[in-house]
């Protein structure tokens, strides 16, 4: 009769692991309050920008102020995912901040997803911001899930310009990284309709504007305050998560390079 050993079960290390991602995301926070001139510039950008060419220059047009909450929730995540990784992450490798990071006795992983945290926190700090200066300054009147919608896209849009944001970190220097975050950021919010619907630009910026992962999250956020017909939501979320793709894998393999 043959014996039946029953061998135990090791009991997984994940949620050990869980104490050194909140450690790392609680100095990640503490880092970014110790950096008034990032937190402060990346919170007050976007609403600023609402209120002055959302609200005031469109005083009294309501489809104007849906249309701009919708995109500019978009822009509000696109300064912490870019310099949050882009700038940041060039200084430290730089710095061998990185170098230290690899021989610690920390989870992998760990330091990208507490950047990704506190990308993802402003996004929804900057959101709300938002919400409340449509509701109450800009007449915006949207159903509970339609709000809830547009918040659950601008936290997942944080993804795409945290990967591309890393691809910059991970090539260019400390210098040259604010440089290349900023032609990035601006211009790509320009072309992607953020600022103005796209049927106001060129022709020719109109057929480009697709290849920015700003319009992808755009349209779906304009899908759901109903200013552009709700189709070809798979189309972008496929668009999105192949651009998130590519820039992370680039990213890993320049870092690997670097090291």
């Amino acid at each position: 009769m043959n014996a039946i050993v029953d061998t135990p079960i090791q009991p997984t290390a994940a949620p050990h692991m869980l104490p050194a991602y909140l450690l790392e995301a609680k100095y990640e926070f503490l880092r970014v309050l110790r950096t008034p001139s990032f937190a402060f510039p990346t919170l007050m950008f976007p609403p600023l920008f609402y209120l002055l060419f959302g609200l005031l220059l469109n005083h009294g047009n309501v489809g104007a102020a849906h249309y701009l909450f919708a995109t500019y929730s978009v822009f509000g995540v696109m300064a912490p995912s870019l310099f949050g990784f882009g700038v940041a992450i060039a200084i430290e490798r730089e710095k061998g901040w990185l170098a230290l990071k690899r021989v610690a006795p920390m989870p992998p992983g760990a330091y990208l997803l507490a950047k990704m945290a506190m990308a993802m926190l402003f996004a929804v700090i900057i959101f709300i911001v938002l919400a409340v200066m449509a509701m109450t300054l800009g007449g915006v009147r949207l159903a509970f899930m339609q709000w809830l919608t547009i918040g659950a896209v601008a936290l997942a849009g944080v993804l795409p310009f945290c990967a591309l944001g890393l691809m910059i970190g991970a090539r260019a220097n400390a210098s040259a990284a604010p440089a290349f975050v900023n032609l990035i950021y601006l211009p790509m919010a320009f072309l992607s309709g953020l600022w103005m619907p796209l049927s106001m630009l060129p022709h020719v910026l109109t057929q480009i504007a697709p290849l920015w992962p700003a319009y992808h999250l755009a349209q779906l956020s304009l899908m759901a305050v109903g200013q552009v017909p709700a189709s070809g939501i798979g189309g972008h979320l496929l668009w999105l998560v192949a651009f998130t793709a590519i820039c992370f894998l680039i990213a890993r393999r320049w870092l690997a390079r670097a090291a």
